[in-house]
């Protein structure tokens, strides 16, 4: 059986990238119910007829599903949606830097007043458990959008003390860039090479911490499981140069849309404002109240005399001393033929490369038309 069997889930954003991701993952561990709360009327729409396909296609499994739309900015309405609910999977977030600089009230009101909201509505309903998506961007902040995650992260920790003889038991889990995912990277750089380039990096120094998709809801999935209370999960990642990832998309894609990889070049624009040439997972001073798991780090709370008395015993312990910081660095990033293979294997341009071929027969097929004409 698994954790999530016959639970009622509430996913706030679940028409995200990492929201709709986590509601497919959890259609494979027969939940009683998926509830979803998004402010995209059309992806609402969406997600509602295709987990409607889903039960007609496996009406064995019986999962019923609401799919509301509403804003975890609505105290109310986030109270509507727990009522009932075993299990809170919160990635509903204002995620981009830029924009979180230009409206940081906004930010504000989603990524902190939003966390305060969904804490509220899972201790009045009982909730059993809550889990906050959290970003690298968090750890020693230089932006507003990391900011206010940090704070999100430090009102799921303090919420533990705050739940008097409630069950509920929050926790957050703290991943990197996730490839493929809306905004991220690789549909960047994609559109680029389709126009024939320049790709264009701010600074060719830089490194990130990366994971597929589906590593991300997967460990996302599996922390809250494995949640006591009041910890930050950090996931282990990969690293990898951003100039690498360039020129192994230039190299893969660009002969897709009729050009030379050779000679497509690649242009440095500079960073971005609060940009870090390298990210963060975990900080040196978070080092000192951690546990090493086999898939993930588990930051214990800083304050531990505010809480309860809480024994984090997970059953995959392997180090319960963790001396070095997490951050991504040239010295333990990938080889370029690594993450070519990397890329490759878990089909991180396919979305690209099928739209290629679509547009090459669309194109055939007029071309067909024309002539008969």
């Amino acid at each position: 059986m698994s954790f999530f069997s016959n639970k009622s889930i509430l996913v706030t954003g679940g028409c995200g990238t990492v929201g709709h991701e986590i509601v497919r993952q959890l259609l494979e561990h027969a939940p009683r119910e998926i509830r979803v709360v998004d402010t995209n009327e059309s992806e609402i729409f969406f997600l509602e007829q295709e987990l409607l396909d889903h039960r007609r296609s496996h009406p064995q499994s019986n999962i019923s599903s609401l799919c509301q739309i509403g804003d975890i900015r609505d105290a109310d309405k986030l109270n509507m949606m727990c009522a009932g609910v075993d299990i809170v999977l919160h990635t509903a977030a204002l995620k981009h830097v830029i924009l979180c600089e230009r409206a940081p009230f906004d930010a504000v009101q989603t990524n902190i007043m939003g966390v305060k909201n969904v804490i509220q509505a899972a201790l009045l309903n009982d909730v059993e458990r809550v889990i906050f998506t959290s970003s690298d961007k968090a750890v020693n902040p230089t932006n507003v959008m990391g900011t206010s995650k940090l704070m999100g992260e430090r009102l799921i920790t303090a919420a533990n003390s705050l739940k008097m003889n409630h069950r509920t038991i929050f926790s957050s889990t703290r991943f990197g860039n996730v490839l493929g995912s809306r905004g991220s990277v690789i549909p960047i750089f994609a559109r680029q090479i389709e126009a024939g380039g320049p790709v264009t990096l701010t600074d060719s120094r830089m490194t990130r911490f990366i994971m597929t998709l589906e590593e991300s809801c997967r460990l996302v999935l599996s922390a809250a499981e494995k949640a006591r209370g009041g910890e930050v999960f950090v996931t282990k990642m990969p690293v990898i140069r951003i100039a690498d990832l360039a020129r192994v998309m230039i190299d893969e894609l660009a002969p897709q849309y009729g050009y030379g990889a050779e000679e497509m070049g690649l242009t440095e624009i500079g960073s971005k404002p609060g940009e870090k040439l390298y990210e963060e997972l975990m900080s040196d001073e978070e080092t000192r109240r951690t546990l090493e798991l086999t898939e993930m780090f588990a930051v214990m709370p800083a304050f531990r005399s505010v809480y309860q008395d809480i024994s984090y015993d997970y059953d995959d312990i392997i180090n319960a001393q963790v001396t070095d910081p997490y951050i991504s660095s040239p010295d333990n990033s990938m080889s370029h033929s690594e993450l070519r293979e990397y890329v490759l294997e878990h089909r991180l341009l396919d979305s690209y490369m099928r739209r290629q071929i679509s547009t090459s027969v669309s194109i055939s097929s007029a071309g067909i038309l024309r002539r008969a004409a």
